[in-house]
């Protein structure tokens, strides 16, 4: 179709950075790579709290924006501000905005994501207070996690340290 040919256009080939409409970054990025389009987008595994329970989340790394590589003698950017999703290619005066290469391949080569790279809503070490249950209200020091739905805390109770075990769901940050 001629959108994008990575074989004829590739020592042309420049990133540029779009800027997503609030909350559309995935949206937009599915849209542009449907059209041909090659984008990268950034994303972390993070742990949020949710309902009471801590859930994985895939974030965008930059919120609202996105990076997309493109010829920009050969491209016709309107198909690409009418995308869904996209807000507008950012630009330094009329001229789109360059990304350096080398910045892109940086994430790029960050971006693989494994077990150990998640971002863990609690850590060990971490101070929290009891939201839930008969120690309510108590502040602790989280001692070890113990799988996916349990803590062990360090707190004090009748002036002694006492270790107790309790749902990571009955915790906050203070």
């Amino acid at each position: 179709m001629g959108l994008y040919d990575s074989q004829a256009s590739a020592e042309c080939a420049q990133w540029y950075l779009i800027q997503c409409k609030g909350g559309e970054s995935f949206r937009a990025a599915a849209q542009l790579e449907n059209q041909g389009y090659h984008v990268f987008h950034p994303v972390l595994a993070v742990q949020r709290k949710r309902r009471n329970k801590l859930v994985w989340l895939t974030e965008p790394l930059f919120p609202y924006y996105l990076f997309i590589e493109l010829d920009q003698m050969a491209s016709n950017w309107r198909p690409i501000r009418s995308t869904r999703g996209v807000l507008r290619l950012v630009t330094f005066g009329d001229q789109p905005a360059v990304v350096p290469t080398y910045i892109v391949e940086t994430l790029l080569q960050n971006s693989v994501q494994d077990e150990a790279s998640k971002e863990v809503y609690f850590h060990v070490g971490d101070a929290v207070e009891v939201t839930e249950g008969p120690l309510k209200g108590q502040l602790a020091q989280l001692t070890e996690l113990k799988g996916q739905d349990r803590a062990l805390l360090l707190l004090t109770l009748l002036n002694r340290p006492q270790q107790v075990e309790v749902p990571i769901a009955h915790l906050q940050k203070p």
